[in-house]
């Protein structure tokens, strides 16, 4: 995947003193494998709702940040946590009641068919908790990912994580296959097209004595592009896996708490039940709080050949911020946010592109969009220079995003839900004046 959005010492201008500073301390303190973005990094000192701050007092609009979920340091989640710190922490070897009350109100938010959620402290543990179950209840080691995908970075997890580069080497038990890219589908059935790739990768396992075990698909796509539609698209591939023997994974550490503004899971728009669904960082609105949900039957079998221990993973501090989460969903009627801008910002993009003809594609659900930028709208050969000026353009103008897929030129909008029509106005604004200022040096 091509990086356009990180900081390069060797490049970087215009930079602070004081900025220069602390990038050096961060380096002698932090070593070299921490990545920061922009050109120009930033740097924040409070959040509060879509806004981040910097030391001047400068706001900047959070148009990327889905951990912060409900928002920057929303004081019904804050207060949550610190009453609930100042009373009791500890793990769940003892009873508490704080983990039942969540559970329960939690599960109702899933089909019936799952019925039993285990709680980890992040996304990259609660996929790895599923890959152990997945593998110990279908006695298979075959996984299905896709080419660009992000699910975790666990030493399993990772080698099913082709987006962190090439210094990862994908464990042999895994397959990759093509994102569903209905935007270069020629025309082609996604859905079936999506399904024929999951067959040849199992055909491919099984020709080399590797049992299929499950396919991990996060379901909107996020790291390969955003792709969501047609709705309903991945139907025919969750039953190619099933008919192999495997399981169906759905990722929703990014769609999933009413991201995609139908519904609170990605998965939903499919009309599908997955056998596991893993969820991580909005689910805390930042704090380490994740978990796994998945059918009954698969966690007996996996409860009865494995002991399965995570410290921190469902303590009463998490969960207390975890059903503050969910009251904030709730009474400020997020999910129906989260269709309305979004709906907002798709139009006003798909507005802009009339004028710039550098946007090739507007796709996305509720407040997860993707906007694709081509250097030529016949040959849709990917924007990427561009996309960095206009990624780093909008940063200089103190709007916040970045940018996915396999050439690095797909806008990745994804703001806290409670992103409103005024904020949206305000990004769609600084998006055409940036494409405008690009435009004039093509």
């Amino acid at each position: 995947m091509t990086m356009i959005n990180a900081y390069d010492a060797a490049a970087a201008t215009g930079i602070s003193e004081r900025e220069r500073q602390l990038i050096a301390r961060r380096e002698r303190l932090l070593g070299p494998a921490y990545r920061l973005f922009y050109a120009n990094p930033v740097h924040f000192v409070r959040g509060e709702g879509v806004w981040l701050h910097d030391p001047d007092g400068k706001a900047y609009l959070d148009v990327y940040n889905n951990v912060a979920s409900v928002g920057h340091c929303h004081p019904h989640v804050v207060a949550a946590l610190a009453r609930q710190s100042a009373v009791l922490n500890t793990h769940t070897r003892y009873i508490t009641d704080g983990i039942l009350d969540y559970a329960e109100r939690l599960l109702a938010k899933f089909p019936a068919e799952l019925g039993h959620v285990m709680f980890t402290c992040t996304g990259s543990e609660a996929n790895d908790l599923a890959y152990r179950a997945a593998r110990t209840f279908t006695g298979g080691t075959g996984f299905i990912v896709t080419e660009l995908a992000y699910h975790g970075v666990t030493v399993a997890i990772s080698e099913m994580s082709p987006s962190l580069g090439q210094g990862i080497t994908l464990a042999p038990n895994v397959r990759t296959i093509p994102a569903p890219d209905l935007y270069r589908a020629g025309g082609q059935d996604v859905g079936e097209t999506f399904a024929a790739h999951v067959r040849a990768a199992i055909a491919d396992m099984l020709a080399k004595g590797i049992k299929p075990a499950a396919l991990l698909v996060d379901t909107i796509f996020s790291s390969d592009g955003v792709f969501s539609d047609p709705a309903g698209f991945l139907k025919p591939a969750v039953a190619a896996i099933r008919e192999a023997g495997g399981l169906f994974i759905a990722d929703e550490v990014q769609p999933g708490f009413g991201r995609t503004g139908e519904g609170m899971w990605g998965f939903e728009r499919h009309g599908l039940v997955p056998d596991m669904v893993t969820m991580g960082k909005p689910m805390g609105n930042g704090h380490p709080v994740a978990g796994m949900v998945a059918r009954p039957d698969i966690l007996e079998t996996f409860g009865q050949r494995t002991r399965y221990f995570n410290t921190f993973g469902g303590n009463p501090v998490s969960c207390a911020v975890g059903m503050a989460v969910l009251d904030v969903i709730e009474d400020e009627d997020l999910v129906a946010n989260a269709k309305r801008v979004g709906a907002r910002l798709m139009d006003g993009l798909r507005q802009i592109a009339r004028r710039h003809e550098l946007i090739g594609d507007v796709r996305g659900a509720g407040l997860f969009v993707g906007a694709e930028l081509v250097a030529d709208r016949e040959t849709r050969q990917p924007a990427t220079l561009e996309t960095a000026k206009l990624v780093n353009g909008l940063r200089d103008k103190r709007v916040l995003i970045s940018a996915a897929g396999p050439a690095a030129n797909v806008l990745k909008i994804r703001p806290p839900l409670v992103f409103s029509l005024d904020n949206a106005d305000l990004f769609l604004t600084a998006v055409d004046d940036v494409l405008t200022d690009i435009a004039k040096t093509r």
